[in-house]
């Protein structure tokens, strides 16, 4: 294999990783030869470098390349680079400096402002832009070659995405200053260079080439030629072309997620829990409004409700004629707090009122049997299960009903409207006056001749249990799961109290690490610890408090955490998520060795058609993404990405949040990925109604994704409505085009 180049000093050494090579010799212009390691230092100051290498099985000696020296003649004196197996190997970024050919390239640029065309065509900057270049194509090529052997492991249907991530890597290392030069000129799109890097590079060299024969005006070949003829034809075959990779990005996201409906451009995620089984239509709902794939977390609830989650996704996906496909997230090893003792099952109603408090609006109660929740166009204040059907056949719109609340005060109820849900009658009744209801309350129906049918309310949840934390408070973190947990005298007592049963936490932390709890909601400072037991002071809350409730996240981002990967639950989930789900996400990543064994798990129960979706939500994971796409594309099973943002931003830091999201995006477009874009999208519109215009910005920017995951919420179906119209608005940018196009002159249209 041979190759001849044109480059500088600080290019030249690479050109030795780019061959099989046993023997280097060096020869001047005046013939003398030196046999040289790979470690090349050039120190003569020499017109012309000819670099001979000797190929294995061959004494055959030709010319592998050319190199011109420096304006300066300095020489390289660099140490060998050393890379350790956990990392990709690159060329080091000391060896080419990324920045020295920068400024070179900015130098060579004409100072006259006459047009980038004439630029390009003044010969000496064509020919620094061309030589700078094929340094770039060579230092990939070299990386490709020192990861042959990491390479060789990934799955066949991984190799080409395996090989362009490498690629891309190695532009990384040098920062894509060559690049912007070439984007400076319109040469180069750099926005493209991730997905396609050999291709992008090589394209943009014979562009130059091309000029720089027109500019010359002379039809002699450059003989200054970084790829070898086999690796250009390798790359005209098309392994490599920007056609092809787009068609495996594209073969990769269909594998995963399944084929896109119609014109959509984006796969739309929705989380569901035990709330669905609340509503007989609400699975229904959201795969009409646009949902593709629906998403349960294996953290919460449990396979009974799971399995009657995905039987309705079934049948609602057949009857819809509309593919939705099921991603089960594995709960990993995340710290979070324990349950709080449960509050007692009532519920409140209450009014609308004004600040004299004056009721201007009365609150809503649905009424009807279990099972028939209010459908998803609805948004009452109270949900009551009657457990008597006789009860609503004697009942009709206009009626009064009595009951005594759980203080024994008269209360009543109006009924306004009646509805017909999938599952039965429901009724809407108004309260005017605040009622705390609970279980076993019974309800009469208020008429002057007829009898009075009473109707008890059952299944009334317990209230969720929180503490409100404010700046200054103490919190005490117990491993044991049986201590008192009883608040309602914390701040008078001195300290909160909570539980956390994980040991991980109590053995990582120390005096003076920050931890945040609930998505960062609330930030506190160690300030002492035990074997049992944490304190700590709370440094960041709301104005008014912020509540911590049960089973809400606990992040310690100064600790050095040691999980295990996958934990013994994730071991019994996945035996479910095996034979209920398509995709299976794995939480807080961390290292290699997690996905080793995933894989290994996965083999043992032959499932190699399961997708695979990597959650990036700590630092750890983030930093070494590329390893962990390495390591995943080891077995044949679809593979994405998800962008766990909530987490994320609290290990990594909200400044850095923004930057390393589009980090991710990068890298797994190199590596041909579908990502997944997750945490608070339209959160506003999903809890509130109404979105924030941020929220809309963040939409815009998830568009780039293969899917946009949205979280459950109270107006989750209207979420879903309105993010499939933003996602899907081809039609209305073609209704503007239009109205551009009738302000320009029809000639000036092509």
């Amino acid at each position: 294999m041979t190759a001849s180049i044109v480059t500088s000093h600080k290019a030249l050494r690479h050109a030795i990783y780019a061959a099989d090579v046993l023997e280097l010799r060096l020869c001047n212009q005046r013939g003398k030869f030196a046999y040289l390691p790979c470690q090349l230092n050039v120190r003569q100051a020499v017109k012309t470098v000819q670099l001979w290498p000797k190929l294995r099985n061959t004494r055959t000696m030709k010319t592998a390349a050319f190199a011109i020296p420096n304006e300066n003649n300095e020489s390289e004196r660099r140490g060998s680079h050393a890379c350790s197996d956990d990392q990709v190997l690159m060329p080091s970024e000391n060896d080419y400096s990324s920045s020295e050919l920068h400024e070179e390239a900015v130098d060579s640029l004409p100072e006259s402002g006459s047009g980038v065309f004439q630029m390009v065509e003044h010969s000496a900057n064509l020919a620094s832009l061309l030589e700078k270049l094929k340094a770039v194509l060579l230092h990939v090529l070299a990386s490709e070659q020192w990861n042959a052997s990491r390479l060789k492991l990934c799955h066949k249907k991984y190799m080409e995405s395996a090989t362009n991530l490498i690629h891309y890597l190695a532009l990384k290392c040098l920062e894509n200053d060559p690049l912007r030069d070439l984007a400076l000129i319109s040469l180069l799109n750099l926005e493209m260079v991730n997905s396609s890097v050999l291709a992008s590079l090589s394209t943009c060299i014979e562009l130059l080439e091309d000029l720089q024969l027109k500019s010359v005006g002379t039809n002699k070949k450059v003989s200054a030629r970084i790829c070898t003829q086999e690796k250009i034809y390798q790359q005209k075959k098309g392994h490599f072309a920007i056609d092809t990779v787009r068609m495996k990005a594209y073969s990769n996201r269909e594998l995963l997620l399944g084929p896109l409906q119609g014109s959509k451009l984006n796969h739309i995620m929705t989380t569901v829990g035990e709330e669905a089984l609340e509503s007989e239509t609400l699975i229904a709902d959201l795969i009409k409004a646009g949902t593709s794939i629906i998403r349960i977390n294996c953290a919460h609830g449990s396979p009974e409700s799971w399995s009657e989650i995905i039987n309705r996704v079934k049948r609602s996906s057949q009857m819809l004629e509309a593919p939705c496909r099921i991603l089960m997230d594995l709960a990993g090893p995340k710290l979070r707090t324990d349950d709080l003792k449960p509050g007692p099952c009532v519920v409140k109603v209450s009014p609308k009122k004004n600040a004299t408090g004056k009721v201007i609006f009365p609150a809503q109660v649905w009424l009807s049997h279990k099972g028939a929740g209010p459908p998803p166009h609805l948004s009452p204040d109270a949900v009551l299960f009657i457990d008597d059907q006789k009860f609503f056949s004697e009942i009709k719109v206009g009626d009064t009903l009595r009951f005594f609340d759980a203080r024994g005060k008269k209360r009543m109820l109006k009924i306004s409207r009646v509805f017909h849900v999938f599952s039965g009658t429901g009724f809407m009744a108004e309260c005017t006056r605040t009622a705390y209801v609970s279980s076993g309350t019974e309800l009469y129906i208020k008429r002057k001749k007829d009898r009075f049918p009473v109707g008890k309310v059952v299944d009334v949840p317990a209230r969720e249990s929180f503490i409100r934390l404010r700046v200054g408070d103490l919190l005490k973190i117990s491993r044991d799961g049986t201590c008192d947990q009883d608040n309602s005298n914390g701040h008078e007592s001195g300290a909160y109290r909570i539980t956390c049963s994980s040991g991980y936490l109590f053995d990582a932390v120390k005096p003076g690490e920050r931890i945040a709890f609930d998505d960062g909601k609330i930030w506190g400072v160690i300030k002492g610890t035990s074997i049992s037991e944490i304190v700590v002071s709370i440094t960041h809350a709301g104005l008014r408090g912020t509540k911590l409730g049960s089973q809400k996240s606990i992040n310690i981002p100064d600790s050095n955490v040691r999980f295990e990967g996958v934990t013994s639950k994730d071991l019994v989930d996945l035996d479910f998520v095996a034979s209920h789900a398509d995709m299976v996400g794995v939480s807080f990543i961390r290292d290699t060795r997690d996905i080793i064994v995933l894989r290994q798990e996965l083999e043992k129960r032959k499932l190699q058609n399961l997708g695979i979706v990597l959650k990036i939500e700590t630092k750890s994971g983030f930093e070494k993404l590329p390893l962990l796409l390495l390591e995943a594309m080891k077995s044949s099973n679809p593979l994405g990405v998800m962008i766990a943002r909530g987490d994320l931003a609290v290990e990594c830091g909200w400044e850095r949040l923004a930057d390393i999201q589009e980090e991710i995006l990068s890298i797994s477009c190199a590596a041909h990925v579908p990502v997944i874009w997750a945490t608070q999208v339209l959160e506003s519109l999903v809890k509130f109604g109404v979105p924030t215009r941020a929220e809309i910005t963040d939409v815009a920017s998830g568009r780039r994704a293969s899917c946009i995951m949205l979280n459950k919420g109270r107006h989750i179906v209207e979420a879903v409505s309105a993010l499939d119209n933003i996602l899907n608005s081809n039609s209305k940018q073609k209704q503007t085009q239009t109205e551009v196009r009738s302000l320009v002159p029809s000639g000036h249209l092509f």
